[in-house]
Order: C-alpha cells, then sequence, then structure tokens
C-alpha cells in the first residue's frame, strides 16, 4: 500500500522533483491551461513566465492541488499526487507562497515563525505558556531566522517591517516545513527597485538543495535567480531554456517583453 512518505535521498536525486505530464485546466470553454509538460530536477532554479491571463497562477493552483486538473499528470518525486489534497502534497516536501502575504501583523516575527511550525504539528500551541515548553519549536524558528537574516528583527511585530521584509517572511514561514520544493507565486509583487534587489539576494541565499520555481514580472529577479525559463502564453508553454536564451529569443520579447 503507498504511504506518503517522502523517498529516500538516493532515489529523490534520480528522480524529478516535480514533473508535470501533458497538465490541462478548463473552465468551461475556457482553456487556461493546455498541455503543459515540464521538469523540476533537484537543486533547480526554474521561473516560469508570462503576460497577465497567461494561466501562470492557474498552473500553481494545479500543482499545488487547489484546483483539479481537467486531464494529464503531477508528479512529486515519481509519485502520481494529481488527485491529491494540498496538504498531501505539502506532507511529500511541497510548499508555496502567493501573491498576497498571509501574516499576523500585530504578532512579532518570531511568534509568526513559531505559529507556521506549529500550524504543521498535531499538538496545540498555546502563547501564554513559557518558552520552555516548545523547546524544539523555537529551536527550529531560531534556525530559519538565523538563515534568512532576521534574527534581529525577531522581536519586531510585522506590521513595522518594510513590504519587501514582509514579503522575504512569507518565504520564511514556507520554508517552515522543511520543503524539498518551493514554489514561489510573484514573490517581488509590490517591491521597489531596491527591495527587489533585497529579494534576489535573498533568494539566491537559499539552501541551494532546494528545488525552487517562482512565477514574476520583475524580469531582473527572474534572470538573477533563475538558470532556466519558460513563457507561458494562452495556457501553453511557448518555449523553454537558459535564462539567456529567452533573454535573446525575438519570440518571446515581441510576446511578453514588449520589445522588438
Amino acid at each position: 500500500m503507498a504511504t506518503d512518505a517522502t523517498p529516500n535521498a538516493s532515489s529523490e536525486s534520480a528522480l524529478p522533483a516535480l514533473e508535470l505530464k501533458g497538465l490541462s485546466k478548463s473552465f468551461g470553454g475556457l482553456h487556461a491551461v493546455r498541455g503543459v509538460t515540464f521538469k523540476l530536477m533537484p537543486g533547480d532554479r526554474k521561473a516560469i513566465i508570462g503576460p497577465n491571463g497567461a494561466g501562470k497562477t492557474t498552473l500553481f493552483n494545479l500543482i499545488t492541488g487547489i484546483f483539479p486538473s481537467s486531464s494529464g499528470q503531477v508528479l512529486l518525486y515519481g509519485r502520481d499526487v494529481t488527485a491529491w489534497s494540498s496538504h498531501r502534497r505539502t506532507a511529500l516536501g511541497m510548499a508555496r507562497t502567493f501573491q498576497v502575504t498571509h501574516l499576523f501583523p500585530k504578532l512579532t516575527v518570531l511568534d509568526n515563525v513559531l505559529l507556521a511550525i506549529k500550524g504543521l504539528r498535531p499538538s496545540k500551541y498555546v502563547m501564554w505558556r513559557f518558552m520552555s515548553s516548545y523547546p524544539d519549536v523555537y529551536e527550529k524558528a531560531h534556525g530559519l531566522l538565523e538563515r534568512a537574516q532576521f534574527m534581529d528583527r525577531k522581536d519586531t511585530e510585522v506590521r513595522f517591517l518594510s513590504h519587501g521584509e514582509q514579503r522575504q517572511l512569507e518565504i520564511v514561514l514556507g520554508l517552515a516545513s522543511d520543503p524539498k520544493i518551493l514554489l514561489l507565486d510573484e514573490p517581488a509583487a509590490g517591491l521597489s527597485s531596491g527591495e527587489s534587489v533585497e529579494m534576489s539576494e535573498f533568494l539566491q541565499g537559499l539552501d541551494p538543495k532546494l528545488a525552487i520555481l517562482l512565477i514574476e514580472h520583475d524580469m531582473d529577479v527572474v534572470f538573477d535567480v533563475a538558470s532556466n525559463i519558460s513563457v507561458l502564453h494562452f495556457g501553453e508553454m511557448l518555449e523553454s531554456g537558459p535564462a539567456e536564451q529567452i533573454r535573446q529569443s525575438a519570440k518571446v520579447r515581441e510576446i511578453y517583453l514588449g520589445t522588438e
């Protein structure tokens, strides 16, 4: 009988972390995603770009199980998870962020991380219990904040962080589940140019073994972070390849970048 256990390390390295086979989604007569085939290997840094309405967020919703697919398959480490719920996919090593932040603005940075960690565990978290009651949770939270260089802001209420810092913090919360695959839905949305540079540096500093797939409109972030880029157009993969190939593609410049 199949279980939700993640495959062992040796088998993981030989299998795509994520594979899509002919994935499609229709809403009545609207074909939002059309036969998308795609692979993300462990440690890959890939991006999907495309104009508004191209189907990028719908594709993410199919990958994460928010929407059921009309046809095709989603595989995690070779396992068909097409019919699985979002939480079962999370248990197998997938995490996702959204375009809009989902943080508790009046709680501290540390409290937000603690809640994210405890939300993945069967036991309840009681805010007024002593810190010593949750030594493993606090240790993990401090580790996440240290790796993200957020320890100096751990006692700051989230509402006092800049928008860019809040976007970075949401990624930290996504890492609370110890994912092997991280899906980032426009992590630079609403950021200033300076904050976008900080976001790029932040993403580049994440664990190199982590497979990352992002959808993003900020092309500076895309080219800084992703080594391979796919272009989605009217729900179909128009072109995929190394970042420099996509940068030089006349077809992509015409359709997406708006240049000749």
